[in-house]
């Protein structure tokens, strides 16, 4: 391979840190306004009066929007959608939005906008509202107990039960979350920060009763969303009614603490395990319950406790879950969302349950390691978790671990723990298609209406594009965040380069198939002979043969031979049939390092190894920027972040980057990554399996696991914050 799983800087890199690429907001045109979101006061309740009065005198102010003059959209979505009624139905909820000449004019006159309200008791302290039958909601979906994990529980020889809960935690991307819109000849142009164009346009098309082809939506950069893009949020469209009513772009960005009410957060999650094992260290059962919080107008699912049921040769399992309905903005899919909530209770629980049997973690999960499907039996298409156990492992130094909690310390007197836990993650592909142009001056055009949030997909497409094509990167041009190009997924689950790189791989073959036919059957020279196009391929600009690639012909060379100025093909990629016979997963072993002052009660993450399989890996640069990012993620959840609620108003308090900690630079110290590749001919035609999720599954677990292996205080309630462990 001359490009696939070599290194490759970012394609976009050079633009993004000279400020050429133009995210959502940043698109310069004539004439624009601007608009500034009023939120509402009250978590649950009705708008009995909204005063406006002052607020429209209000120099520069065009317009201002609410219940009262926007249309209502008859639509079946569960999606929160601004301005349809007075009802409120959590605090913060946009109530109106001021359209003015310039972003300041229409921020004061938004500080001029008032209401009354008549108030209703709100839910939204979890517990209260858990306890309520009316709010519980079963969302087990086909999940059903496996064999008898109630009598194999009272059975086990050793057994643990614990608790764990997860926090509110918000998505904080570097981008707030905005958009341009303007309206032309009925048409409507909106930039907007998105995980997947196309849903958005939809959505646009269903507000406004147009032909979604009278919608176009553009995407180019994402400043960072991993689920907080991916469903259509409420601002799109206000913002586009605004620029209708004004007859001028307009601009709509949230601010800070508008990003706590306006784009989703992982959800509040209490989970119970109960897990018993026989004296050798078998497991015989699990029963895994789950609960996290909803919205009271969306039934938001993540199904935490489904993360396991593959994970472990384990005969009797069971894993309830259901959501609880709260007066609070809808939660959305968060990084890794239900895995790395799941993973938190059940890899901690799979620790405790070690100790209980005085086993080492890891030699635990060998134990109970799973070579087929416990759920269905299946083959797994591809597995290497024993690899990445043997391969973590010796680059951390596991064998050094003593097992007892405290008994390891540093030079400077510091509680030393080391934890370790398991990741996984489904390797899906959705269809998607893509449109190449080979044109006859050696460029290459390749566009597919996908998005690139930060993984780096404008690179890997290029790389795939490059491989197949036998074209340098330098000349491929990758279109992509535009609802006008062919239809691909959006950017969430880990499944866009397994998806839109299988598009271009398939368009690519296509093409060698046209640029052969072209050389022998029609005004080619005829050096290529009769072979077929499996014993050609395309290199260094060429069609040649794979036996002898001195009887080669210049694509450039093809194509003027024959008259044509380019080439173009059109193909849309599906997921391989086969893989129905098979369970289709990504893998990973994390291994952390904890350093505990347990006079100041402080915790650092010193060292971090993380060993994944994961397919083939196109890119390993990027990949492991991928990683490193899903590590420094799994220390916030795991140290740092906590949504606080004030259950007195049912508002979101931590509502700003001061008082809602991530980490930081001097949060993060040594962080090693080891890709263990897998041939996987199932999966898709590349043998990818998605790995933006899967990095962070099981680190807030291993943390969680280090700390008490340095301090011997099992902590079940993250973040892991000094007050709990002094």
């Amino acid at each position: 391979m001359k490009y696939i799983g070599k290194d490759m800087s970012r394609v976009d890199g050079v633009a993004k840190v000279t400020g050429r690429a133009k995210y959502a907001a940043e698109y310069q045109l004539k004439n624009t306004a601007y608009g500034y979101i009023v939120q509402g006061e009250i978590a649950r309740g009705t708008i009995n009066s909204l005063n406006t009065g002052e607020a429209e005198k209000a120099s520069g102010v065009l317009k201002i929007l609410s219940h009262l003059n926007s249309p209502k959209v008859d639509e079946k979505s569960q999606e929160f959608r601004a301005f349809q009624s007075a009802e409120i139905k959590f605090h913060g909820q946009p109530i109106a939005l001021v359209v003015a000449n310039t972003f300041e004019q229409a921020r004061h006159a938004a500080n001029l906008v008032t209401a009354e309200y008549s108030k209703s008791a709100a839910r939204t302290e979890f517990d209260t509202a858990m306890k309520d039958a009316e709010n519980l909601v079963n969302a087990s979906g086909n999940s059903r107990a496996r064999g008898n994990p109630a009598q194999a529980l009272a059975d086990s020889a050793v057994k643990i039960e614990a608790e764990y809960r997860i926090p509110i935690e918000h998505h904080n991307p570097m981008e707030p979350h905005g958009a341009i819109a303007f309206w032309e000849n009925g048409k409507l142009t909106v930039f907007d920060k998105s995980q997947g164009v196309f849903g958005v346009q939809n959505h646009l098309a269903v507000s406004f009763g147009i032909p979604k082809e009278n919608v176009n939506v553009v995407s180019l950069f994402v400043g960072g969303a991993f689920g907080s893009a991916l469903v259509p949020n409420y601002y799109p469209f206000i913002t586009a009614l605004a620029a209708r009513e004004v007859g001028r772009p307009v601009k709509v960005n949230y601010t800070r603490q508008q990003m706590f009410t306006g784009n989703g957060y992982r959800p509040y999650t209490y989970q119970k395990i109960s897990m018993g094992a026989d004296k050798k260290g078998k497991l015989q059962s699990v029963i895994h319950r789950s609960y996290s919080n909803t919205a009271s107008f969306k039934a938001f699912s993540e199904n935490s406790s489904g993360f396991g049921r593959t994970l472990y040769s384990c005969p009797n399992y069971d894993s309830p879950y259901s959501i609880v309905k709260t007066d609070l903005p809808s939660p959305i899919w968060m990084r890794a969302p239900g895995a790395v909530s799941g993973a938190f209770a059940l890899e901690s629980a799979i620790d405790e349950l070690a100790y209980e049997l005085k086993i080492d973690p890891l030699e635990f999960r060998k134990i109970n390691y799973a070579e087929t499907d416990p759920e269905t039996g299946k083959p797994f298409s591809s597995k290497a978790l024993m690899d990445c156990f043997k391969a973590g492992a010796e680059k951390f130094g596991w064998d050094k671990r003593k097992l007892e909690p405290r008994s390891m310390k540093d030079e400077d007197g510091l509680l030393v723990g080391w934890g370790t836990a398991i990741g996984t993650w489904g390797a899906w592909q959705a269809p998607a298609s893509t449109k190449i142009t080979i044109k006859s001056d050696g460029t290459v055009h390749v566009g597919s209406g996908t998005s690139d949030i930060g993984p780096g997909t404008y690179t890997v497409v290029t790389m795939i594009a490059a491989e197949f094509l036998g074209v340098e990167p330098e000349k491929i041009k990758f279109d992509l965040g535009d609802s006008r190009l062919p239809q691909a997924p959006s950017q969430g689950g880990s499944v866009t380069t397994a998806s839109v790189g299988s598009a271009v791989y398939g368009a690519s073959m296509n093409l060698k198939k046209k640029l052969r036919d072209l050389a022998i059957e029609g005004s080619g020279t005829g050096i290529l002979g009769t072979a077929t196009a499996d014993e050609m391929e395309l290199a260094e600009g060429a069609l040649r043969l794979k036996e002898d690639p001195s009887k080669s012909i210049a694509i450039e060379a093809i194509l003027k031979l024959n008259g044509l100025s380019e080439l173009v093909e059109e193909y849309t990629a599906m997921p391989n049939p086969e893989r129905g016979k098979f369970t289709t997963m990504a893998h990973g072993a994390q291994f952390v390092e904890v350093k505990v002052d347990e006079a100041l009660g402080i915790i650092k993450v010193t060292r971090v190894v993380e060993a994944t399989a994961c397919g083939r890996v196109m890119n390993p640069k990027t990949s492991h920027s991928q990683e490193m990012g899903g590590i420094v993620w799994g220390i916030g959840m795991a140290l740092h972040e906590d949504t606080q609620i004030d259950h007195r108003y049912g508002k979101m308090m931590t509502t700003n980057l001061a008082d809602y900690h991530i980490p930081t630079n001097a949060d993060v110290f040594s962080i090693e990554t080891d890709f263990v590749e897998e041939k996987d001919e199932i999966v898709n035609e590349l043998g990818i399996k998605g790995m933006g999720e899967l990095c962070l599954v099981g680190i807030p677990a291993a943390i969680a696991n280090a700390v008490f292996h340095a301090t011997g205080k099992r902590v079940r309630d993250l973040p892991i914050t000094l007050d709990k462990i002094l």
